[in-house]
Protein backbone atom coordinates (compact mmCIF):
# COMPACT_ATOMS: atom_id res chain seq x y z
CA UNK A 1 0.00 0.00 0.00
CA UNK A 2 1.50 3.39 -0.97
CA UNK A 3 2.63 5.63 1.87
CA UNK A 4 1.46 9.27 1.96
CA UNK A 5 4.21 11.77 2.77
CA UNK A 6 2.74 14.59 4.81
CA UNK A 7 3.81 18.14 5.56
CA UNK A 8 5.77 17.82 8.82
CA UNK A 9 5.69 20.09 11.86
CA UNK A 10 9.32 21.17 11.97
CA UNK A 11 8.88 23.47 14.97
CA UNK A 12 6.46 23.52 17.93
CA UNK A 13 4.73 26.67 16.65
CA UNK A 14 4.50 25.60 13.01
CA UNK A 15 0.94 25.34 11.66
CA UNK A 16 1.72 25.73 7.98
CA UNK A 17 4.76 26.14 5.78
CA UNK A 18 6.03 26.89 2.30
CA UNK A 19 7.28 23.98 0.20
CA UNK A 20 10.30 25.93 -1.01
CA UNK A 21 11.99 23.28 -3.15
CA UNK A 22 11.70 19.61 -4.08
CA UNK A 23 15.02 17.75 -4.21
CA UNK A 24 13.40 14.58 -5.61
CA UNK A 25 11.07 13.84 -8.51
CA UNK A 26 8.64 11.02 -9.35
CA UNK A 27 10.57 7.82 -10.00
CA UNK A 28 13.46 8.67 -7.65
CA UNK A 29 14.33 6.08 -5.03
CA UNK A 30 14.86 7.33 -1.50
CA UNK A 31 16.14 5.81 1.72
CA UNK A 32 15.57 6.84 5.31
CA UNK A 33 17.62 9.97 5.97
CA UNK A 34 17.70 11.19 2.36
CA UNK A 35 16.85 14.89 1.94
CA UNK A 36 13.64 15.17 -0.08
CA UNK A 37 12.68 18.83 0.15
CA UNK A 38 13.41 22.24 1.63
CA UNK A 39 10.56 23.64 3.70
CA UNK A 40 10.25 27.22 4.94
CA UNK A 41 8.88 27.06 8.47
CA UNK A 42 7.87 29.81 10.87
CA UNK A 43 11.53 30.06 11.91
CA UNK A 44 13.84 29.13 9.04
CA UNK A 45 14.24 27.13 5.84
CA UNK A 46 14.86 23.52 6.85
CA UNK A 47 15.60 20.24 5.12
CA UNK A 48 12.94 17.50 5.16
CA UNK A 49 14.29 13.96 5.41
CA UNK A 50 12.69 10.71 4.31
CA UNK A 51 11.75 8.36 7.15
CA UNK A 52 10.95 5.35 4.93
CA UNK A 53 12.57 3.85 1.86
CA UNK A 54 10.79 3.46 -1.44
CA UNK A 55 10.16 5.22 -4.76
CA UNK A 56 8.60 8.66 -5.13
CA UNK A 57 5.37 7.87 -6.98
CA UNK A 58 3.92 11.35 -7.27
CA UNK A 59 4.33 14.93 -6.09
CA UNK A 60 1.02 16.25 -4.75
CA UNK A 61 2.13 19.80 -3.85
CA UNK A 62 4.29 21.82 -6.25
CA UNK A 63 7.41 23.57 -5.02
CA UNK A 64 6.82 27.23 -4.24
CA UNK A 65 3.38 26.50 -2.76
CA UNK A 66 2.73 28.64 0.31
CA UNK A 67 0.44 28.03 3.26
CA UNK A 68 0.61 24.22 3.17
CA UNK A 69 -1.03 23.03 6.38
CA UNK A 70 0.82 20.60 8.62
CA UNK A 71 -0.47 17.09 7.87
CA UNK A 72 -1.33 17.81 4.23
CA UNK A 73 -0.24 15.00 1.88
CA UNK A 74 2.54 16.45 -0.28
CA UNK A 75 3.72 13.28 -2.07
CA UNK A 76 3.09 9.54 -2.39
CA UNK A 77 5.77 6.92 -1.76
CA UNK A 78 5.63 3.47 -3.35
CA UNK A 79 7.10 0.81 -1.10
CA UNK A 80 9.35 -1.95 -2.39
CA UNK A 81 7.47 -4.28 -4.74
CA UNK A 82 4.62 -1.84 -5.36
CA UNK A 83 3.76 -0.59 -8.83
CA UNK A 84 4.76 3.07 -9.04
CA UNK A 85 1.93 3.97 -11.45
CA UNK A 86 -0.65 2.38 -9.15
CA UNK A 87 0.81 4.24 -6.19
CA UNK A 88 0.75 7.51 -8.12
CA UNK A 89 -2.94 7.15 -8.91
CA UNK A 90 -3.88 6.18 -5.34
CA UNK A 91 -5.83 8.86 -3.54
CA UNK A 92 -4.18 9.95 -0.30
CA UNK A 93 -6.30 8.83 2.62
CA UNK A 94 -8.35 11.62 4.12
CA UNK A 95 -7.86 14.08 1.23
CA UNK A 96 -9.82 12.86 -1.81
CA UNK A 97 -13.02 11.82 0.03
CA UNK A 98 -13.37 15.38 1.32
CA UNK A 99 -13.09 16.90 -2.14
CA UNK A 100 -15.43 14.51 -3.99
CA UNK A 101 -18.63 15.47 -2.12
CA UNK A 102 -17.91 19.13 -2.86
CA UNK A 103 -17.69 18.39 -6.57
CA UNK A 104 -21.09 16.70 -6.39
CA UNK A 105 -22.66 19.82 -4.93
CA UNK A 106 -21.55 22.02 -7.83
CA UNK A 107 -24.35 21.05 -10.29
CA UNK A 108 -27.00 21.80 -7.68
CA UNK A 109 -25.61 25.24 -6.93
CA UNK A 110 -24.96 26.21 -10.57
CA UNK A 111 -28.51 26.22 -12.12
CA UNK A 112 -30.06 28.79 -9.77
CA UNK A 113 -27.58 31.66 -10.10
CA UNK A 114 -26.89 31.00 -13.81
CA UNK A 115 -28.69 34.06 -15.30
CA UNK A 116 -26.89 36.99 -13.68
CA UNK A 117 -24.15 36.32 -11.08
CA UNK A 118 -21.59 35.22 -13.68
CA UNK A 119 -18.76 36.57 -11.55
CA UNK A 120 -19.50 34.17 -8.69
CA UNK A 121 -19.68 31.04 -10.85
CA UNK A 122 -16.01 30.70 -11.80
CA UNK A 123 -14.98 31.12 -8.16
CA UNK A 124 -17.38 28.47 -6.95
CA UNK A 125 -16.27 26.08 -9.67
CA UNK A 126 -12.60 26.82 -9.03
CA UNK A 127 -12.92 25.94 -5.35
CA UNK A 128 -14.32 22.52 -6.23
CA UNK A 129 -11.87 21.51 -8.93
CA UNK A 130 -9.03 19.23 -7.90
CA UNK A 131 -5.98 21.46 -8.44
CA UNK A 132 -2.80 22.30 -6.59
CA UNK A 133 -2.66 25.68 -4.83
CA UNK A 134 0.10 26.83 -7.19
CA UNK A 135 -1.97 25.86 -10.23
CA UNK A 136 -4.94 27.83 -8.88
CA UNK A 137 -2.78 30.88 -8.31
CA UNK A 138 -1.26 30.76 -11.80
CA UNK A 139 -4.72 30.25 -13.32
CA UNK A 140 -6.02 33.32 -11.54
CA UNK A 141 -3.09 35.41 -12.72
CA UNK A 142 -3.46 34.26 -16.34
CA UNK A 143 -7.25 34.37 -16.40
CA UNK A 144 -7.53 30.64 -17.12
CA UNK A 145 -10.80 28.86 -16.30
CA UNK A 146 -9.78 25.65 -14.51
CA UNK A 147 -13.05 24.01 -15.56
CA UNK A 148 -11.67 23.74 -19.09
CA UNK A 149 -8.24 22.41 -18.10
CA UNK A 150 -7.49 18.69 -18.10
CA UNK A 151 -5.31 17.64 -15.19
CA UNK A 152 -2.30 15.37 -15.66
CA UNK A 153 -1.69 14.77 -11.96
CA UNK A 154 -2.97 11.90 -9.77
CA UNK A 155 -6.75 11.45 -10.03
CA UNK A 156 -6.87 14.13 -12.71
CA UNK A 157 -5.42 16.77 -10.39
CA UNK A 158 -4.49 19.99 -12.23
CA UNK A 159 -0.85 20.89 -11.66
CA UNK A 160 1.41 23.79 -12.59
CA UNK A 161 2.37 22.42 -16.03
CA UNK A 162 -1.30 22.02 -17.04
CA UNK A 163 -2.11 25.67 -16.33
CA UNK A 164 1.06 27.09 -17.86
CA UNK A 165 0.19 25.39 -21.15
CA UNK A 166 -3.41 26.60 -21.13
CA UNK A 167 -4.58 29.75 -22.88
CA UNK A 168 -6.69 32.40 -21.12
CA UNK A 169 -10.41 32.29 -21.63
CA UNK A 170 -13.82 31.54 -20.21
CA UNK A 171 -13.01 33.39 -17.04
CA UNK A 172 -13.98 37.01 -17.61
CA UNK A 173 -14.32 37.66 -13.89
CA UNK A 174 -10.70 36.67 -13.25
CA UNK A 175 -9.34 38.55 -16.23
CA UNK A 176 -11.36 41.66 -15.43
CA UNK A 177 -10.19 41.54 -11.83
CA UNK A 178 -6.65 42.15 -13.02
CA UNK A 179 -7.72 45.08 -15.24
CA UNK A 180 -7.91 47.73 -12.47
CA UNK A 181 -4.18 47.13 -11.88
CA UNK A 182 -3.35 50.84 -11.94
CA UNK A 183 -4.45 50.68 -8.29
CA UNK A 184 -0.94 51.36 -6.88
CA UNK A 185 -1.89 55.01 -7.10
CA UNK A 186 -5.12 54.33 -5.17
CA UNK A 187 -4.87 55.38 -1.52
CA UNK A 188 -4.58 52.61 1.05
CA UNK A 189 -6.84 53.03 4.06
CA UNK A 190 -5.12 52.37 7.37
CA UNK A 191 -7.00 54.54 9.82
CA UNK A 192 -6.83 57.43 7.36
CA UNK A 193 -6.28 58.36 3.74
CA UNK A 194 -2.76 57.59 2.53
CA UNK A 195 -2.08 58.74 -1.01
CA UNK A 196 1.57 57.65 -1.27
CA UNK A 197 2.33 55.01 -3.92
CA UNK A 198 3.22 51.62 -2.50
CA UNK A 199 4.22 48.10 -3.47
CA UNK A 200 2.57 45.21 -1.58
CA UNK A 201 5.10 42.63 -0.37
CA UNK A 202 3.98 39.17 0.67
CA UNK A 203 4.99 38.21 4.21
CA UNK A 204 7.17 35.14 4.60
CA UNK A 205 6.39 32.60 7.32
CA UNK A 206 9.03 33.97 9.69
CA UNK A 207 7.64 37.51 9.47
CA UNK A 208 4.07 36.25 10.01
CA UNK A 209 5.10 34.45 13.19
CA UNK A 210 7.09 37.45 14.44
CA UNK A 211 4.03 39.65 13.94
CA UNK A 212 1.70 37.19 15.68
CA UNK A 213 3.94 36.36 18.63
CA UNK A 214 4.98 39.95 19.38
CA UNK A 215 1.37 41.11 19.19
CA UNK A 216 0.39 38.36 21.64
CA UNK A 217 3.31 39.27 23.90
CA UNK A 218 2.33 42.95 24.16
CA UNK A 219 -1.36 42.13 24.57
CA UNK A 220 -1.03 39.37 27.17
CA UNK A 221 2.20 40.03 29.11
CA UNK A 222 2.30 42.92 31.61
CA UNK A 223 5.75 44.37 30.85
CA UNK A 224 7.79 46.25 33.44
CA UNK A 225 10.95 48.08 32.27
CA UNK A 226 14.05 48.75 34.38
CA UNK A 227 17.06 50.68 33.04
CA UNK A 228 20.61 51.01 34.38
CA UNK A 229 23.63 52.90 33.06
CA UNK A 230 26.74 50.71 32.98
CA UNK A 231 30.33 51.96 32.86
CA UNK A 232 32.20 49.79 30.35
CA UNK A 233 35.82 50.93 30.69
CA UNK A 234 36.95 47.97 32.82
CA UNK A 235 35.10 45.48 30.61
CA UNK A 236 36.66 46.92 27.43
CA UNK A 237 40.12 46.79 28.99
CA UNK A 238 39.64 43.15 30.04
CA UNK A 239 38.35 42.27 26.56
CA UNK A 240 41.49 43.73 24.98
CA UNK A 241 43.75 41.76 27.34
CA UNK A 242 41.85 38.50 26.78
CA UNK A 243 41.93 38.92 23.01
CA UNK A 244 45.70 39.29 23.11
CA UNK A 245 46.03 36.05 25.05
CA UNK A 246 43.54 34.21 22.81
CA UNK A 247 44.98 35.45 19.52
CA UNK A 248 47.03 32.27 19.02
CA UNK A 249 43.83 30.21 19.37
CA UNK A 250 42.04 32.20 16.68
CA UNK A 251 39.44 33.49 19.16
CA UNK A 252 38.36 37.13 19.23
CA UNK A 253 35.85 38.08 21.89
CA UNK A 254 33.17 40.64 21.09
CA UNK A 255 31.54 42.89 23.66
CA UNK A 256 28.35 40.93 23.03
CA UNK A 257 30.08 37.69 24.11
CA UNK A 258 30.91 39.27 27.48
CA UNK A 259 27.37 40.62 27.86
CA UNK A 260 25.92 37.14 27.24
CA UNK A 261 28.11 35.80 30.03
CA UNK A 262 27.25 38.74 32.30
CA UNK A 263 23.50 38.17 31.88
CA UNK A 264 23.87 34.44 32.57
CA UNK A 265 26.01 35.05 35.70
CA UNK A 266 23.52 37.70 36.90
CA UNK A 267 20.71 35.14 36.60
CA UNK A 268 22.77 32.72 38.68
CA UNK A 269 22.98 35.38 41.37
CA UNK A 270 19.26 36.23 41.10
CA UNK A 271 17.57 32.91 40.25
CA UNK A 272 14.10 34.41 40.84
CA UNK A 273 14.47 35.97 37.38
CA UNK A 274 15.29 32.68 35.66
CA UNK A 275 11.63 31.67 35.46
CA UNK A 276 8.61 31.60 33.17
CA UNK A 277 4.90 32.09 33.86
CA UNK A 278 2.89 28.96 33.01
CA UNK A 279 -0.70 29.69 34.02
CA UNK A 280 -1.15 28.10 37.44
CA UNK A 281 2.56 27.30 37.72
CA UNK A 282 5.89 29.10 37.72
CA UNK A 283 8.77 27.23 36.08
CA UNK A 284 12.06 27.79 37.92
CA UNK A 285 14.99 26.94 35.64
CA UNK A 286 18.28 25.57 36.91
CA UNK A 287 20.27 26.44 33.80
CA UNK A 288 20.86 29.75 32.04
CA UNK A 289 20.04 29.34 28.33
CA UNK A 290 20.47 32.73 26.70
CA UNK A 291 18.65 33.44 23.43
CA UNK A 292 20.54 36.05 21.39
CA UNK A 293 18.66 38.15 18.83
CA UNK A 294 20.19 37.91 15.34
CA UNK A 295 18.94 39.80 12.27
CA UNK A 296 18.60 37.26 9.44
CA UNK A 297 17.38 37.94 5.88
CA UNK A 298 14.05 36.24 6.63
CA UNK A 299 13.56 38.12 9.91
CA UNK A 300 14.62 38.13 13.54
CA UNK A 301 15.70 34.79 15.01
CA UNK A 302 17.18 33.92 18.40
CA UNK A 303 19.82 31.16 18.47
CA UNK A 304 20.62 29.92 21.97
CA UNK A 305 23.81 29.70 24.02
CA UNK A 306 22.85 26.88 26.37
CA UNK A 307 24.19 26.75 29.92
CA UNK A 308 25.92 30.08 29.30
CA UNK A 309 26.59 30.65 32.99
CA UNK A 310 28.94 27.67 33.14
CA UNK A 311 30.70 28.15 29.80
CA UNK A 312 33.93 30.02 29.28
CA UNK A 313 34.07 33.20 27.23
CA UNK A 314 36.05 31.56 24.42
CA UNK A 315 33.45 28.80 24.07
CA UNK A 316 30.58 31.32 24.09
CA UNK A 317 32.34 33.37 21.40
CA UNK A 318 32.97 30.35 19.17
CA UNK A 319 29.40 29.06 19.51
CA UNK A 320 27.90 32.51 18.91
CA UNK A 321 29.85 33.06 15.69
CA UNK A 322 28.79 29.65 14.38
CA UNK A 323 25.12 30.14 15.33
CA UNK A 324 24.98 33.66 13.89
CA UNK A 325 26.43 32.43 10.60
CA UNK A 326 23.90 29.60 10.39
CA UNK A 327 21.07 31.98 11.27
CA UNK A 328 21.96 34.35 8.41
CA UNK A 329 22.19 31.40 6.01
CA UNK A 330 18.86 29.98 7.22
CA UNK A 331 20.55 26.76 8.33
CA UNK A 332 19.72 26.67 12.04
CA UNK A 333 18.38 23.37 13.34
CA UNK A 334 15.32 23.41 15.67
CA UNK A 335 17.34 22.58 18.80
CA UNK A 336 19.55 25.61 18.09
CA UNK A 337 16.75 28.19 18.35
CA UNK A 338 13.91 26.54 20.29
CA UNK A 339 13.81 27.16 24.03
CA UNK A 340 15.92 29.60 26.01
CA UNK A 341 15.22 30.96 29.50
CA UNK A 342 16.02 34.64 28.80
CA UNK A 343 16.98 36.80 25.82
CA UNK A 344 19.58 39.42 24.95
CA UNK A 345 19.04 42.00 22.20
CA UNK A 346 21.95 44.30 21.32
CA UNK A 347 21.44 47.27 18.98
CA UNK A 348 24.56 49.09 20.11
CA UNK A 349 26.36 48.44 16.82
CA UNK A 350 23.73 50.62 15.11
CA UNK A 351 24.32 53.54 17.46
CA UNK A 352 21.04 53.06 19.32
CA UNK A 353 21.41 54.60 22.77
CA UNK A 354 18.56 52.87 24.63
CA UNK A 355 15.42 50.88 23.81
CA UNK A 356 12.76 48.65 25.37
CA UNK A 357 12.54 45.13 23.93
CA UNK A 358 9.43 42.96 23.74
CA UNK A 359 9.52 39.76 25.80
CA UNK A 360 9.81 36.54 23.80
CA UNK A 361 7.22 34.19 25.38
CA UNK A 362 7.26 31.89 27.26
CA UNK A 363 10.39 33.58 28.62
CA UNK A 364 9.89 36.14 31.39
CA UNK A 365 12.65 38.63 30.58
CA UNK A 366 14.75 40.15 27.83
CA UNK A 367 17.73 42.49 28.19
CA UNK A 368 18.08 45.31 25.65
CA UNK A 369 21.51 46.94 25.43
CA UNK A 370 22.46 50.09 23.58
CA UNK A 371 25.70 51.62 22.36
CA UNK A 372 28.67 52.32 24.60
CA UNK A 373 29.44 56.04 24.31
CA UNK A 374 31.52 58.70 25.99
CA UNK A 375 29.45 60.43 28.68
CA UNK A 376 30.09 62.69 31.67
CA UNK A 377 30.65 60.47 34.74
CA UNK A 378 31.58 61.10 38.34
CA UNK A 379 34.90 59.32 38.98
CA UNK A 380 36.31 59.36 42.53
CA UNK A 381 34.17 62.36 43.41
CA UNK A 382 35.17 64.41 40.39
CA UNK A 383 33.43 64.88 37.06
CA UNK A 384 35.14 63.00 34.27
CA UNK A 385 34.42 61.12 31.05
CA UNK A 386 33.64 57.40 30.86
CA UNK A 387 32.37 54.88 28.31
CA UNK A 388 28.77 54.22 29.37
CA UNK A 389 26.08 51.87 28.06
CA UNK A 390 22.36 51.93 28.88
CA UNK A 391 20.75 48.53 29.47
CA UNK A 392 17.01 47.97 29.89
CA UNK A 393 15.43 44.80 31.22
CA UNK A 394 11.85 43.97 30.18
CA UNK A 395 10.22 41.68 32.78
CA UNK A 396 6.98 39.69 32.85
CA UNK A 397 5.39 41.21 35.96
CA UNK A 398 3.26 38.08 36.48
CA UNK A 399 6.41 36.07 37.16
CA UNK A 400 9.01 38.61 38.31
CA UNK A 401 8.49 41.32 40.92
CA UNK A 402 10.02 44.74 40.36
CA UNK A 403 12.45 44.30 43.27
CA UNK A 404 13.75 41.01 41.84
CA UNK A 405 14.14 42.57 38.41
CA UNK A 406 16.03 45.48 39.97
CA UNK A 407 18.39 43.03 41.72
CA UNK A 408 19.11 41.32 38.39
CA UNK A 409 19.90 44.66 36.73
CA UNK A 410 22.16 45.58 39.64
CA UNK A 411 23.98 42.23 39.40
CA UNK A 412 24.43 42.70 35.63
CA UNK A 413 25.84 46.21 36.18
CA UNK A 414 28.27 44.99 38.85
CA UNK A 415 29.54 42.15 36.66
CA UNK A 416 30.16 44.50 33.73
CA UNK A 417 31.91 47.10 35.89
CA UNK A 418 33.94 44.46 37.76
CA UNK A 419 34.37 41.96 34.91
CA UNK A 420 36.81 39.57 36.60
CA UNK A 421 33.65 37.81 37.79
CA UNK A 422 33.12 36.74 34.18
CA UNK A 423 36.36 34.75 33.93
CA UNK A 424 36.30 32.89 37.25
Amino acid sequence: MPTPIKMPALSPTMEEGTLAKWLVKPGDKVEAGDIMAEIETDKATMEFEAVDEGTIASIMVDEGTEGVKVGTVIAMLAEEGEDVDDAASAAPSGDAPKEEPKAAEAPAAAPAPAPAPAAAAPKAAGDRILASPLAKRIAEQKGVDLAGVKGSGPNGRIVKADVEGASPGAAPAKADAAAPAPAPAKPATLGGDLDAPYEAQKLNNVRKVIARRLTEAKQTIPHIYLTVDVRLDALLKLRGELNKSLEADGVKLSVNDLLIKALARAMQRVPKCNVSFQGDELFQYTREDISVAVAAPSGLITPIIRDAGRKGLAQISTEMKELAGKAKDGKLQPHEFQGGTASLSNLGMFGTKQFDAVINPPQAMILAVGAGEQRPWVIDGALGVATVMSATGSFDHRAIDGADGAQLMEAFKQLCENPMGLVV
